[in-house]
């Protein structure tokens, strides 16, 4: 057998490898999506099928014309959008600043800037109550935004940092030899060239947001504020814990914003998060 001969064998059990680890990894959530267009109200059972013996939609019906169910998702996406927004204002900024200017105690900032990342989140919480009470802001969306911003500003501004360290900074002397001022720099050459980290770390901040429990939980009572991470725990926990293709339907169905949107951004997934992790 030839060297070719073995290397496209080789490549075929590769993928075929892969494939098989494809299909194992989707086994739970097409058992999901099976629920939830079953009539039936059994999680498990014996003659399960990944093809329901009674396609329903009522369960997707209940979801969507939920009031508790959509009020939960809006909650959540005005602190998505809000976190992703506010973060990314911060962080790009700050970012482009570490990465092309030196000044006395940058590389202190940025240490500390990851300690306080790495520090559990969970650990905190006593402190950050402490901090939101006195201002009246448990209880309130704005908090609970302040909290996301703080928390995920600081990934935000290593990422795209990185990013930018890879841009050669002779475009930029070459834009200001043509007569191009620091703004029309950063604004016209510097962030077309960031896109692509600047749109997967958006979507980061936002997966984060959309899928966060502790917080949402400890800062946000009351079924009216729950966010979806809150919400389904409670669907499941309590009042409909006996209507698993109901909670089935909610799961897929809020899930499927975020599923669209990473589609939609795959092409900048390697570029955006390989360049932003190359330079500290």
């Amino acid at each position: 057998m030839g060297k070719k001969q073995k290397e496209r064998l080789g490549l075929f059990f590769l993928n075929s490898f892969f494939i098989v680890l494809c299909f194992v990894t989707l086994i739970p959530i097409l058992y999901a999506l099976s629920v939830s267009f079953s009539g039936q109200n059994g999680l498990l059972s014996s003659d399960f099928s990944f093809i329901p013996h009674d396609f329903t939609l009522d369960n997707y019906k209940e979801v969507f014309l939920g009031e508790s169910i959509m009020t939960w998702f809006g909650n959540t996406v005005i602190l998505a959008v809000t976190t992703v927004a506010l973060s990314l204002t911060v962080a790009v900024p700050a970012a482009y600043c570490f990465s092309r200017r030196r000044f006395p105690g940058r590389k202190a900032i940025l240490k500390c800037l990851v300690l306080l990342n790495a520090f559990p989140a969970i650990l905190s919480m006593f402190a950050i109550y402490r901090l939101l009470r006195p201002l009246g802001l448990v209880n309130h969306r704005a908090g609970l935004i302040l909290v996301y911003t703080g928390t995920m500003a600081v990934f935000s501004l290593w990422n795209t940092k990185g990013y930018f360290d890879t841009i050669p900074q002779e475009i930029e002397e070459a834009a200001r030899i043509d007569g191009a001022s620091d703004l029309q720099v950063v604004i016209r050459i510097v962030m077309p060239l960031a896109r692509p980290s600047i749109i997967v770390t958006g979507l980061m901040v936002l997966i984060y947001v959309w899928n966060e429990y502790i917080y949402a939980t400890t800062f946000l009572t009351g079924e009216g504020n729950y966010t979806l991470a809150a919400g389904l725990y409670a669907l499941q926990a309590t009042e409909m814990s006996g209507s698993w293709p109901v909670f089935a339907a909610a799961s897929v169905a809020v899930s499927l914003p975020v599923l669209i949107i990473f589609f939609l951004c795959q092409k900048h997934m390697t570029s955006g998060l390989t360049a932003g992790g190359v330079k500290g």
